[in-house]
């Protein structure tokens, strides 16, 4: 059975993106994207919200521009199987399969079918997802960056969480793991 992770990278003061939508958190040191690299390696797949999966379609091709480390991203993530929630878009790249119809009897049927960890991202997805009870752990990852305002890391309802973990990932990131309490 899986179990949906909800995961995403976010400000000091809880943002995930600024207003507009755009991500302006500078990227990833290199021991940080290595340590997103491995766990992107180890997911069953990912389960996406719109903008989310549109802004991570960058890796559906090799860029001349990447560097060695981008490019392994880049084969491990097409690699992955990934659902993307969405009610407008008509259709999605490869190696990945639109849900828009019931999703909680779609993600139902995922966790029962599917073995492994299963990475959710996109705050107004994981919100609904927490709204129904199927999001079984959140990883926080913070970094020394303050936005002010924008998207938050929650959404949607603030569950109650227990914390059941905290890891220095690279000079300047912490994971906070939380479970719902």
């Amino acid at each position: 059975m899986a179990r949906l992770v909800y995961g995403m990278m976010q400000s000091l003061d809880g943002y995930v993106d600024d207003v507009d939508g755009k991500l302006v958190i500078p990227a990833p040191d290199d021991e940080l994207f290595v340590h997103f690299t491995d766990h992107v390696r180890g997911v069953a797949g990912c389960l996406y919200g719109r903008r989310v999966y549109e802004t991570m379609r960058y890796w559906d091709e090799d860029r001349p521009e990447h560097s060695d480390l981008e490019r392994e991203y880049g084969v491990v993530w097409r690699a992955r199987p990934k659902w993307v929630a969405s009610r407008t878009l008509t259709s999605v790249g490869p190696n990945a399969t639109l849900v828009d119809g019931d999703l909680e009897g779609f993600v139902g049927r995922l966790k029962h079918e599917v073995e492994g960890d299963i990475d959710v991202a996109g705050p107004e997805l994981a919100g609904s997802l927490t709204e129904l009870g199927l999001i079984d752990e959140y990883r926080l990852y913070l970094r020394p960056y303050v936005l002010g305002s924008g998207k938050p890391y929650f959404a949607g309802p603030r569950p109650p969480l227990r914390l059941v973990s905290v890891d220095r990932i690279g000079p300047e990131a912490v994971r906070l793991t939380y479970v719902p309490a």
